[in-house]
């Protein structure tokens, strides 16, 4: 297999929830942490109106303050849902766009204001388009392993989409649990299936804690071949445009496990802990991360007194 990226969507999806609106700087603070735990890829912000996500309004300003200082081998992806966010991402600077369709209609609809045909061929194009100017493109599905407003949503429309998009030339492709209905043998049939598609594929997955099935969803995914993890640091999350929204994979706790499974070793576990740590006190709550409230399991025994 190869090397497993984490790719953190805590400033954008953790966020995008949160009545407490966080100021520019401690966005920046947060970031900055992130960037030391060695994480991979950063999702810093979304290009969207800021009446509908008050908390995104600063994204623009977020890229162009911390593109100069990072270092090369982190990458900074930003979500755009229309022709005027990836304007607004090409030019602030954005290194990998993110953008997809979902596979449920009434999503569709109450996400992007499209019917999933209608955002499918708007998709398409705005991915031509960053790639013609240079950009990387991870192309997803939504809802893709159910609806909290339909339910079960039928395989052959997932691979419908993803189908479009491998027929485009679109290989990096994410499927997101939007509405955290996924289950492992679930998750392992449509990554299999997906890969049937085209071997060549390279997978990233998305999942939402809602019902407590994220970290076993994401041991799955990696069993069937994932190589790319979206997960939020302390299980921040949530789609505003679901039925129930649910907080996404915890950062720190997947880290966790792929260390316990002698994975990904490099990244330090310490600063996501922290930020954890950090970001309860700033919101005041406990948040849906465990490791930052237990602390990792020591990998030797306690000493004697």
């Amino acid at each position: 297999m190869s090397r497993l990226q984490i790719h953190d969507v805590g400033l954008r999806d953790g966020l995008q929830m949160e009545k407490t609106q966080v100021p520019f700087d401690t966005k920046i603070h947060w970031i900055r942490t992130l960037i030391d735990s060695g994480v991979d890829i950063i999702q810093a912000g979304s290009f969207v109106h800021p009446k509908l996500v008050p908390q995104m309004v600063d994204s623009d300003r977020i890229f162009q303050e911390i593109l100069p200082e990072k270092p090369r081998d982190v990458v900074l992806s930003g979500l755009v849902l229309n022709e005027k966010g990836l304007e607004r991402g090409m030019d602030c600077g954005v290194e990998l766009f993110c953008m997809g369709v979902s596979a449920s209609e009434t999503h569709s609809l109450k996400n992007t204001r499209m019917t999933t045909e209608q955002a499918l061929a708007q998709i398409l194009s705005m991915a031509r388009t960053a790639e013609e100017e240079g950009r990387s493109v991870q192309v997803s599905v939504q809802s893709a392993f159910g609806c909290g407003y339909e339910g079960p949503i039928e395989k052959q429309k997932v691979l419908a989409i993803v189908d479009a998009y491998l027929n485009a030339g679109f290989r990096n492709i994410s499927l997101a649990d939007t509405a955290g209905h996924a289950d492992p043998g679930r998750v392992t049939e449509l990554f299999d299936s997906v890969r049937e598609l085209d071997p060549r594929v390279e997978t990233a997955c998305h999942f939402h804690n809602t019902y407590g099935l994220g970290i076993a969803n994401s041991l799955a995914a990696r069993e069937a071949g994932v190589t790319c993890f979206e997960a939020s640091f302390a299980g921040l999350g949530g789609c505003p445009f679901t039925a129930v929204a649910g907080g996404n994979v915890c950062t720190e706790d997947l880290v966790h496990l792929f260390q316990r499974m002698g994975l990904r070793t490099d990244i330090r576990l310490d600063p996501l802990v922290h930020l954890a740590e950090e970001v309860s006190e700033f919101f005041g709550r406990e948040l849906p991360g465990s490791v930052y409230k237990t602390g990792p399991i020591p990998s030797s025994p306690p000493s004697e007194p």
